[in-house]
């Protein structure tokens, strides 16, 4: 697997801990995971898909 890069926006008390594997994106897929079980699930989004959340989340416009 390729090096797991921990989010910017994670918190900053180590409750919230988001990682992604950059590297992967060549496959199509970006793996996600909690950095808090690096052996436990992890999500792969689209690359296009996961674009679309980073530029959502940055810009704030998430929908609930």
């Amino acid at each position: 697997m390729d090096a797991w890069v921990k989010s910017s926006y994670s918190g900053r008390d180590g409750t919230d801990c988001v990682e992604w594997a950059p590297a992967s994106g060549a496959s199509g897929a970006i793996p996600v995971r909690d950095s808090k079980r690096p052996t436990g699930p992890m999500l792969r989004i689209p690359a296009n898909a996961f674009a679309s959340l980073v530029t959502a989340i940055k810009n704030d416009t998430l929908n609930a």
